[in-house]
Formats: structure tokens, sequence, C-alpha cells
């Protein structure tokens, strides 16, 4: 399960919907071995696209240098996709497994609906996709315009 403050989703959000239309990108670091989501870091999607994203790797070279000296590694690796439901494509699922980060998860946020974004949470590993559950704390009222849907059962909880 992911648990994470309502200010970093809203950040993810925010950044998602900055970059529309083409596809945002970016990290959550926290304390290195707590698994705790802390500190939100934006990147540029190298490829400039509506249907893909890549990191800028002298961006991930600088932030992973500053992740080190501030002794953090990532917990949350994000993306959006902005005409399509937030869930891997074949090409997300190779992109996390090449990135190398079998403990963190990955977290999608689709703008294709200007009023609601969905937002879903992931372990990839292998290329293996196995959706988790979304725990947001703190103010619940920030988060009512935010869909969480975890399957198997497919339900979409509406945040309000």
């Amino acid at each position: 399960m992911l648990r994470i403050a309502h200010e970093l989703v809203e950040a993810m959000v925010a950044h998602a919907r900055a970059d529309h239309p083409d596809e945002a990108c970016g990290l959550i670091a926290g304390p290195e071995g707590t698994g705790e989501p802390k500190r939100h870091i934006p990147m540029i999607n190298a490829a400039r696209s509506t249907t893909f994203y890549e990191f800028d790797s002298e961006e991930w070279k600088q932030v992973y240098d500053q992740m080190w000296d501030n002794d953090e590694e990532v917990v949350v690796a994000y993306h959006s996709h902005t005409h399509t439901e937030a869930y891997p494509s074949r090409s997300d699922a190779g992109i996390a497994s090449q990135l190398g980060l079998p403990g963190a998860h990955y977290v999608l946020v689709t703008t294709k609906d200007p009023d609601v974004a969905e937002v879903r949470a992931f372990r990839i590993a292998d290329e293996v996709i196995t959706e988790e559950p979304i725990e947001v704390t703190g103010a619940p009222e920030a988060v009512q315009s935010y869909k969480f849907a975890h399957t198997p059962d497919s339900t979409v909880y509406d945040c309000s």
C-alpha cells in the first residue's frame, strides 16, 4: 500500500495538469530505508510527448546526486497519461523495469478529464504490474476532486 500525504498527491496532479497536453514525469523522494514519500521532485519530460515520457539523463543525475547528499531514495516514480486511463502501458512497464527501482511505487495520474484526476499506484518489477491501494493522509477536503481506483475489484473511490 502507498501511504502518501495529500500535499504530495496535489503536487503530482498539479504538475500533470501544468504539463498537459504532454505527459509529465517526476519523483518523490524519502529518507533512505523508510519507504516514506516526503519530497516532490517534478522533472522534465525529455520526450515532450502527449503519449510517452522519458526522464532527462542530465536532470536524472543531478536529482540522484542531491538525493545521495540528503540520504534519500526514490519512493515514488510518477507520470501522467493525457488521454487514457491511469494504467501502465507495456512501454511504461519496460521503463519502470529499466529504472531499477524494485522498491518504488509507480503512480499514474490521468488528466483526460479537466475536472477530475484519476490517481493509481502500482508495483512494477520485471515488467509485471501489480496494482496497490493508496491511502492519502491529511486534510481529506483537499482531495475531493481526485479519484483513486484499485483492482481487482475495480472499485473507484471518489474522495469527497
